[in-house]
């Protein structure tokens, strides 16, 4: 990890005798800034432990006769072969190409990058994705990104998952269509995508072999090559459901303490990712904010480590799961019913005070068009009915009927929420959130992740009263959604699209009136274009991850007008 001065070409000190290096997870890059981007790869000489001297060069053509900026970089042994380093003095709003060579000159392979427009621009498209679960299928959804037009990829967390290999792990059986599950049944065995290693990953060394099986994905190779990525954690880059304090896939008692799971886990991602580590002393702070110009600045929270409290409500955060009985409404009530002026729930934290006065200090002061916050979970409020929250414990047919009931009544019955984790979990923070963003007058958008399907919502008030902002939520890469729970043809009663609701105009007449578009079936990206004028976000989807073959279209296109946060679609 640590850079070296000097001219970028290296003797070649083992002489005739040295053995090239090998750069197998190929190259990336990462973090953009108007005059400087991240560069990484990864390089080790075949069956040779030890650190490994490399150059770098940055050139503004694909035969590097241009060459703008270069220098020595170290592969070192302590940091897992990997190599990061932050390549200076570029020109803003310009692409450029970078390779990495070793003593003997054997260079890796070239990738393109991009640094951020220092002033004006004019547009500025970027590529969204989230929850990537290698066993569950291939890449496709990578794979179509690549020549999308995105100059710039975006994750939002669960880049990798933390699963071992034992069949009843998740994502290592897939059932698409709980009513077809013959036909529907992918396994990671037959797909060719079993995880190594095979245990829950819990060591510094699992995490990085994990790592290690990702970047060898061609898909995933060729889109780090292709665009500099911003990415922010989730949970499974440690794991499912994970706080500050624990996870719910965190057992102390047979894999050692939670501070040193974490530690380890955020030391691998750190290595392999191609992020510009904000506080080299403490690997656990990651929120930063990226200005790409006067056009919008991004702001990349960290919603699930750095300040977030026990997930309260439910059985860390699902109401449903056998640990609950009954479904923990009575408590999340409580917890909105003020005691002495003061809300139970605000103790409740998605992220810390420091982040928040991070975050609303910097849209407070932000001189840019747009403020978009890149955020790991759904914001917005996905609240159902009653009566069809109370029917989904006996399963889908059931959970169907009480939909057909609500959809064909006066549809006033009272909503509540059905996932905790993201948050719906922490209802007094978010409100005390968006009311602040609210009283600067900025134009927020919220990009979102980790529910595994796609979604165009409306952020409000907690009352319902106050349009705040929009919320843009990409599906997953691959991890399955509502179609494993036979849920997968409830998109259109969700946001009022289904013919059979009466008065339809695709908001506020399905099920979740904050939900204007959602699908809750496919896999895919969301493909997003700024302007002054507008933020225009593309569902794409891809038809097929069990197989390599595919093809990608666009289910919806959204666009939020600068002006009044008026909505178009088509």
């Amino acid at each position: 990890m640590a850079a070296m001065g000097g001219s970028a070409t290296l003797a070649a000190c083992g002489g005739s005798n040295y053995t090239p290096a090998q750069f197998r997870y190929g190259v990336a890059s990462g973090d953009p800034l108007a005059t400087s981007v991240i560069l990484w790869t990864h390089a080790k000489r075949p069956n040779l432990e030890g650190d490994v001297y490399l150059n770098w060069q940055v050139a503004s053509d694909a035969t590097f006769n241009s060459i703008v900026s270069s220098g020595n970089v170290i592969a070192t042994i302590a940091a897992g072969n990997t190599a990061k380093v932050d390549a200076t003095g570029l020109a803003p709003d310009n692409t450029y190409f970078y390779r990495f060579g070793d003593e003997s000159g054997v260079y890796s392979a070239v990738g393109t990058t991009r640094t951020l427009p220092s002033a004006s621009a004019s547009s500025v498209k970027f590529a969204v994705f989230s929850c990537t679960l290698y066993s569950a299928g291939f890449f496709n959804v990578y794979d179509s990104a690549v020549n999308s037009g995105a100059q710039f990829a975006i994750h939002l967390g669960d880049y990798i998952y933390e699963y071992g290999s034992d069949p009843a792990k998740f994502g290592n059986t897939v059932v698409s269509d709980p009513a077809n599950p013959a036909t529907s049944t992918t396994t990671a065995v037959g797909l060719g995508r079993v995880v190594t290693p095979a245990n829950d990953i819990v060591s510094l060394n699992d995490y990085r072999t994990r790592y290690a099986q990702y970047r060898l994905d061609a898909n995933l190779q060729a889109l780090h090559a292709k665009m500099p990525w911003i990415t922010i954690w989730d949970d499974h880059e440690f794991a499912n459901n994970a706080y500050m304090d624990g996870a719910q896939n965190h057992d102390p008692l047979t894999q050692g303490t939670w501070t040193a799971r974490k530690a380890v886990a955020a030391q691998a991602y750190h290595e392999w990712m191609p992020i510009r580590t904000p506080d080299v002393s403490n690997l656990l702070k990651i929120y930063r904010k990226f200005d790409f110009g006067t056009l919008f600045s991004l702001h990349m929270l960290d919603t699930r480590i750095e300040g977030r409290t026990k997930q309260v409500y439910g059985y860390y955060g699902d109401p449903f799961d056998a640990h609950v009985q009954p479904y923990a409404w009575a408590d999340y009530a409580a917890g909105l019913t003020p005691v002495s002026g003061v809300y139970p729930d605000a103790a409740n934290k998605m992220i810390s005070n420091t982040q928040f006065n991070w975050l609303t200090g910097n849209i407070a002061t932000a001189t840019t068009t747009w403020q978009i916050i890149g955020n790991q979970d759904i914001m917005a409020k996905l609240w159902y009915p009653q009566s069809v929250v109370a029917a989904f414990a006996n399963g889908p047919a059931a959970f169907s009927t009480a939909v057909g009931t609500y959809l064909a009544g006066p549809r006033t019955e009272f909503k509540i929420p059905i996932n905790m984790d993201s948050w719906d979990g922490y209802p007094i923070q978010r409100e005390t959130l968006l009311q602040t963003i609210k009283a600067t007058g900025k134009k927020l958008v919220v990009l979102s992740g980790d529910s595994h399907n796609a979604w165009f919502n409306n952020l409000k008030s907690l009352d319902g009263t106050s349009q705040i902002g929009v919320e843009f939520a990409t599906t997953s890469v691959t991890a399955p959604g509502y179609e494993s729970a036979g849920l997968g043809g409830l998109a259109s009663t969700i946001d009022g699209s289904s013919p059979s609701i009466a008065n339809t105009n695709g908001t506020g007449f399905g099920l979740l009136s904050d939900v204007n578009y959602s699908d809750t079936i496919r896999r895919g990206y969301l493909l997003m274009t700024v302007t002054a004028a507008n933020v225009k976000g593309e569902f794409v989807f891809v038809d097929n991850i069990k197989t390599k073959s595919y093809a990608a279209s666009v289910g919806k296109t959204v666009t939020v007008a600068a002006s009044n946060l008026a909505v178009s679609y088509s």
